[in-house]
């Protein structure tokens, strides 16, 4: 077995018996880096990382996460190392600090050998938004990996890395983690510090984790939770976040929302979700169904509110604050020269819809109903879970999708994301595992619970991971 078999949390029980140096695991991940087949990565600093392993090793004591590797979106900044959000508006950019939620996992021991690929400013499904090149799935590299947290998706799955961290607006953690066959977790809103995460829609934006195993993802995410001065929207946790143990599921009850089981889904996908609910019933749990009438009205609700907060945030990206510095005639042709030239295609028709979403002709019109229909699904989630512990749906209603399939249609490239996106309005917790196979290809099934559940979903999720026992080596991948 190679080093970079080893789950995440037996690296650091490795590290911590003496039989591996922090050294050997960042060179054993920092060659499968250096023969990137998938286009994960966007920015690599190896000395960087080899001396921090050095450091580690010399300790009189190891740090918590031991001295193992990770990868981290692009879209955190840190400091000194190459962060461009997927964008030529920021080529070359070097932040002058560390995002708090990287920074607490580099306290604790985590090494960070670079950056990975991202749909622009985090606006796709597919990470082919990226204005550097887009990332493949490992499973099959003519299939995108999803997005927009595709590069640190397709790390973790390639085994470049044994974990890593994404940011989830609308699903982007979810679906590229079912996409590739891992694990990926969206913590409650305010869990994490979005202190040095480049914004995208700030009331939506949440960092989480990537692992190939339910409990490395619980080992990533109990050292970054907790409330940071420098973010006013970061919370204390009510409870720490506990490593899950859980073999069985008795006495949780599961529901199935219909509305997110229905159209839309291809057979295969539904099939597979199916399996992983009866083996809730198998292992003790009950499953009922659930109606979440406003779900359908989710896609709609979050493409006017995301849009319209990222026309604020990406306001400070005009050669002047942000982007290269332009030397033209007037401010017209400068914003020409950075905004109209340096944006994506898919970056200026979020910018333009939000802009219109929030003129003062059509604010309450769009704007103002959308936020309505967001208080209505957030009261419907509060409801079902009256009735239900956790909520369970596909988290991708597709398998990968062929690389180009949908660039030409992004109302199709926006369905992508229609079984995450309810949960993220909510500002729920949700987990997604993987739950089989459809046609060759890995499915996902999205467990999610109330404010705070993390716990409760860990466990469960570690306990149906055990049954399912999916194995996490795409097809060919040599370690």
């Amino acid at each position: 077995m190679s080093l970079r078999d080893l789950t995440a949390a037996e690296q650091v029980a490795a590290l911590a018996a003496g039989k591996v140096t922090s050294l050997e695991l960042v060179d054993a991940h920092l060659a499968a880096v250096a023969s990137d087949e998938v286009g994960a990565f966007l920015a690599v600093d190896p000395d960087r990382a080899r001396a921090r392993a050095r450091e580690i090793d010399a300790l009189p004591e190891r740090p918590p996460l031991g001295g193992v590797p990770i990868g981290i979106k692009d879209a955190l900044s840190t400091r000194d190392l190459v962060t461009t959000a997927g964008s030529r508006m920021l080529e070359g950019f070097r932040p002058v600090y560390t995002a708090t939620c990287v920074q607490r996992l580099e306290d604790a021991g985590a090494i960070v050998v670079g950056k990975t690929n991202m749909d622009e400013f985090a606006m796709g499904s597919s990470t082919e938004n990226s204005a550097y090149h887009p990332t493949r799935n490992p499973w099959d590299h003519t299939r995108v990996p999803g997005g927009s947290s595709g590069g640190s998706a397709a790390a973790v799955a390639q085994r470049q890395v044994p974990w890593s961290l994404g940011s989830d607006t609308g699903g982007s953690i979810r679906q590229p983690a079912a996409l590739c066959g891992i694990v990926g977790m969206k913590p409650t809103y305010g869990a994490i510090s979005r202190y040095g995460l480049i914004a995208f829609a700030s009331s939506l934006d949440q960092v989480g984790p990537f692992a190939r195993t339910v409990r490395d993802a619980a080992l990533l995410l109990r050292h970054m939770v907790g409330r940071d001065p420098m973010d006013s929207t970061s919370l204390d946790m009510p409870e720490a976040i506990a490593l899950p143990v859980a073999s069985d599921l008795r006495g949780l009850r599961v529901g199935v929302v219909d509305e997110l089981m229905g159209e839309g889904v291809e057979p295969g996908v539904r099939d597979a979700v199916g399996y992983a609910l009866r083996m809730v019933e198998a292992l003790g749990g009950t499953v009922v169904p659930v109606s979440l009438p406003t779900t359908p009205l989710g896609l709609a609700t979050y493409y006017v509110l995301a849009p319209a907060e990222c026309s604020s945030n990406l306001a400070r990206f005009d050669g002047v604050r942000y982007g290269p510095v332009v030397d033209d005639d007037t401010l017209l042709d400068q914003y020409e020269r950075t905004r109209g030239e340096l944006f994506g295609p898919e970056v200026r028709r979020r910018i333009m819809l939000g802009t219109f979403a929030l003129a003062s002709g059509y604010y309450d019109q769009y704007y103002g109903r959308a936020q309505r229909v967001r208080t209505l699904i957030v009261r419907e989630f509060s409801a079902a879970f009256d009735q239900v512990d956790l909520l369970a749906s596909p988290t991708s209603p597709t398998v990968a999708f062929p690389l180009g399939a949908r660039t030409a249609d992004p109302y199709s490239m926006y369905l992508a994301d229609v079984c995450t996106i309810p949960v993220s309005l909510a500002g729920l917790p949700a987990i997604s595992i993987p739950c089989g196979l459809s046609g060759g290809l890995p499915v996902g099934l999205q467990l999610a619970g109330p404010a705070f559940s993390e716990n409760r979903l860990l466990g469960a999720a570690h306990a149906l991971e055990q049954a399912l026992a999916f194995d996490t080596l795409p097809p060919g991948l040599v370690t």
